[in-house]
């Protein structure tokens, strides 16, 4: 077992700070559905590993569904009967009932947006015919299944907003299935392009087809655990069958590979971004319309190129090259070597998270110790400015075209939801477009501070709590992480969260080592052979809090998803003693075998494959199924997974759950809550979120000893 800080320091910081900290509940005895162990042994680089959950993995299997049946019976019967559950629950869909607003998009003299209203479980694509047009529905998802599961998970309206393309998700699945609705008809076209998975298609100037991506279908049965490879590149015209579809590039040589198509704002363009795993690296390719030879611009996988627009035959980018917080260049195609590229903006001092074109200026996202800022730069670099922002919040998702006379874009922090916004240029005002109308976060506040970690490296941390909140050592806490693939914890909204806060608890975000909060230097000193920095700074974020008076063990619990749900696997095991509560989500458990299912193969980037001698010892190390203690006395656990999702199967949150009720030996419960109908978190109906949201509440406040 790791120790970051002596264990009688810790003793004595938690009893200074704590004594009047209540203990822990007692909990009832519960009986565990059996779960069968098989003999199934791997031999690794010359060492055993056993796998006796195996059999989980099958998610089809006769076995699993009944296993599956029997841990949802247990947990709904536990969840459900939770005292105060009905209260929250109240609350949560209060909270939740806010109107939610994307970022609109501007195509000739339609403009495009989705909103959900209270009271409904999935978004509803909107457009207005000029800025002073009434909104009219365009596409309403919910009567295209009877439980609300079909969502709207894309769209992309063509150059004069005749025609919208939009992806039908079903389940929460990542599979897209792409169709072109006639704005003036509001039906759809023949148009069905199924087996797509995370690029959306670009159409041609002319509106007349459209570049996707595509997947071959997967074998039946397998359509959510099959390792997804050898994505191609085709061209559909409208008005053809999809089965004549031509492809336009495709690397069977290199099966990993992905490619993303966008078509120059002058229409003279395919640029084609080659990806090849999940990290912060690609290739572009260009390839002149309609019918030009493939040019290779930017190879090597050497750093991240994000295309913002081109004049002519020089395109600009915003790349890490020779700057790993981000710099902008301009690129000659016909003279593209590095040593002739001509900086625009600078690297700074700060992370350049976002960029876009508009108004013939850069408008450029920095992050500022994890908040955004927004400065406009014109196309010589010389900045202009920066454009004003409601507070220490977040900036999501830029939308302009270069002639555009205004952007659009998102703005959130912890305690507002996201609010779509524009910023006029001729005007230098920015405007709220569409508010959540949720009510105002009176009495609650938001603060920074810092703390060090094992190694003594300076970490960010947001606490939102109470502002009249006593640092007593006794407030339930919910320590929330990811850390890794370069996702920045930037302020953002949760509705779990500012229910959890109304109800007295603190909610700390710590900005762990693995994201992108300062960079590529930060994101590389938390993946790989490093990976146990993210680890420990949690675990030192966790000390922190104990040892400043804001909690004690007893009321910690810690949460994360994906990334995050193996975060709190990892140091559950290295630190049981720490913490009183944890939530897991969807994560990735086994480190062993996450290569083998969907798009796992592509997460080596940041984890190391367990094909390579020199990281399986790491991934061994930390592996959340693999490091679980016969008879340790672990905290409460509320394991989340659901049985569509198709990015991180259901089969790692099944083999760790076994695992960990096997070797509780402690009095505290393991639960396994199965959402139904759903995926990695997309799609998901409000409805569903409501009873998500209400069951961790309530099972975190027992769990914490909450009256």
């Amino acid at each position: 077992m790791r120790i970051s800080v002596p264990a009688l320091l810790l003793v004595a910081l938690i009893a200074a700070g704590c004594a009047e900290a209540p203990r822990a509940p007692e909990f009832p005895a519960l009986a565990y559905p059996p779960t069968a162990t098989v003999d199934v042994v791997d031999t690794l680089h010359g060492v055993a590993v056993a796998d006796p959950y195996r059999w989980l993995e099958d998610d089809n299997s006769p076995e699993t569904v009944t296993w599956v049946q029997a841990q949802k019976a247990l947990a709904d019967s536990v969840l459900g009967s939770l005292p105060g559950r009905d209260g929250i629950r109240s609350l949560v869909a209060e909270r939740i009932g806010y109107t939610a607003h994307s970022v609109a998009l501007i195509r000739g003299d339609r403009i495009f947006f989705t909103r959900r209203d209270p009271g409904q479980d999935q978004s509803v694509l909107y457009v207005r015919e000029g800025r002073d047009g009434e909104p009219r529905v365009l596409l309403d998802p919910s009567g295209l299944s009877d439980d609300n599961t079909v969502s709207i998970a894309g769209w992309v309206p063509s150059g004069d907003g005749g025609l919208v393309l939009w992806s039908r998700q079903e389940a929460g699945s990542d599979w897209d299935t792409w169709l072109v609705r006639d704005v003036a008809t509001n039906a759809d076209l023949p148009e069905t392009i199924r087996w797509c998975k995370f690029v959306e298609p670009a159409w041609t100037p002319d509106d007349g087809g459209f570049f996707y991506g595509r997947f071959d279908e997967p074998a039946a049965g397998r359509e959510l655990t099959a390792a997804n490879y050898d994505q191609k590149l085709f061209f559909h015209r409208m008005g053809t069958p999809v089965a004549d579809d031509v492809l336009v590039y495709s690397r069977p040589d290199h099966p990993e590979w992905s490619f993303a198509p966008e078509v120059t704002e002058d229409g003279e363009w395919l640029v084609i971004e080659v990806d090849h795993s999940t990290a912060e690296e690609n290739d572009v390719y260009l390839k002149p319309l309609p019918d030009g030879e493939t040019i290779e611009l930017l190879t090597g996988f050497t750093a991240d190129h994000n295309f913002l627009g081109n004049d002519g035959p020089v395109f600009y980018f915003w790349t890490t090259r020779a700057a790993p917080r981000g710099r902008i260049v301009a690129v000659d195609s016909r003279d593209p070597g590095e040593s002739a590229w001509r900086e625009v903006v600078p690297e700074s001092g700060d992370v350049i998270e976002a960029a876009a074109m508009a108004h013939d200026e850069f408008v450029v996202s920095y992050m500022v110790d994890a908040r955004n800022v927004l400065r406009r730069f014109d196309v010589s670099g010389e900045a202009r400015g920066e454009i004003p922002l409601p507070g220490i919040g977040a900036v999501y998702q830029i939308e302009a075209r270069r002639s555009d006379p205004e952007i659009h874009f998102g703005y959130y922090s912890f305690l507002t939801p996201v609010t779509a916004m524009r910023f006029d240029f001729a005007a230098g005002r920015t405007e709220v477009v569409g508010g959540p109308g949720l009510p105002a976060a009176e009495g609650l506040v938001t603060e920074q501070v810092f703390y060090e970690s094992r190694d003594g490296t300076r970490i960010p941390m947001f606490l939102i709590h109470a502002a009249d909140m006593e640092r007593d050592g006794a407030n339930p806490t919910y320590l929330y992480g990811y850390g890794g693939f370069n996702v920045s914890m930037t302020p953002f909204y949760s509705t779990f969260g500012r229910c959890w806060i109304e109800r007295g608890g603190l909610y700390a975000v710590a900005n762990i080592r693995g994201g992108g909060e300062y960079g590529e230097e930060w994101h590389r000193a938390g993946m790989l052979e490093n990976k146990q920095n993210s680890y420990d700074d949690f675990i030192a974020a966790a000390e922190w809090l104990i040892a400043e008076d804001w909690t004690s063990t007893p009321r910690l619990s810690i949460g994360g998803g994906s990334n995050g749900g193996t975060l709190v696997g990892a140091v559950l095991n290295q630190r049981p003693d720490l913490f009183g509560a944890a939530v897991p989500e969807v994560g990735v458990m086994d480190m062993l075998r996450y290569e083998k299912f969907t798009i796992g193969w592509a997460w080596a980037s940041d984890f190391g494959s367990v094909e390579d001698p020199a990281m399986f010892p790491v991934l061994r190390a930390y592996s959340p199924y693999h490091n679980i203690a016969d008879g340790a006395a672990y905290p409460p656990t509320l394991v989340t997974t659901a049985d569509h999702d198709d990015r991180v199967v259901p089969g790692h949150s099944f083999k760790y759950a076994a695992r960990l009720q096997a070797a509780q030996g402690g009095p505290a419960p393991v639960l396994c809550r199965i959402q139904t109908r759903a995926g990695h978190g997309g799609g998901t109906p409000v409805s569903a979120t409501i009873e998500e949201y209400a069951d961790k509440l309530a099972f975190l406040e027992w769990a914490l000893g909450v009256d």
